[in-house]
């Protein structure tokens, strides 16, 4: 039986240039928090992910499911080993538990839709990350002590949000 409708609960309707939108910068890339688990009772959060040439993060696995849905530009996703290009209109699963990671080596900007079910790693990433202006805004600069602290505090919040480095 499907449960009665919770109208506690709201409509969300996610633009990226939306001035409430948080944005992080994080590993060079920026990431805007369109959908959060908070909006969605923790089933899943969507992410705006904005990836320079040459960015990504490092090779990592997590407990849940992830999907990408490239918007623009072109990706490559490692997956359990194996290099994969994905370009504007692939869309991209990642089982849950699979060591992957993804780099933009086309040269130019890449953006895509990042879906991760269950929610948690738009909290993560809001934890770790440092929050910028918008979407085009620049990554802060931080110095040597700066970076080498995000780092310590991504890899000791990893195992509360069901990540791991590789």
């Amino acid at each position: 039986m499907i449960p009665d409708d919770d109208p506690t609960r709201s409509l969300t309707v996610a633009n990226p240039d939306d001035p409430t939108i948080t944005y992080i910068s994080l590993v060079g890339n920026t990431y805007g928090m369109l959908i959060t688990g908070e909006q969605t009772n923790g089933q899943y959060c969507l992410i705006d992910m904005r990836v320079p040439d040459g960015g990504g993060p490092p090779p990592h696995r997590h407990d849940f499911e992830e999907m990408f849905m490239i918007l623009e530009g072109e990706i490559e996703f490692t997956f359990r080993g194996e290099k994969h290009t994905v370009r504007a209109g692939d869309t991209v699963n990642i089982p849950a538990n699979a060591p992957h990671n993804f780099r933009n080596v086309s040269g130019a900007p890449a953006r895509m839709l990042c879906m991760c079910t269950p929610a948690g790693q738009d909290e993560y990433f809001t934890r770790i990350g440092d929050i910028v202006a918008g979407p085009d805004a620049p990554p802060p600069h931080l110095s040597d002590d700066e970076l080498a602290d995000r780092r310590r505090r991504a890899g000791e919040l990893a195992s509360t949000y069901r990540s791991e480095f590789l």
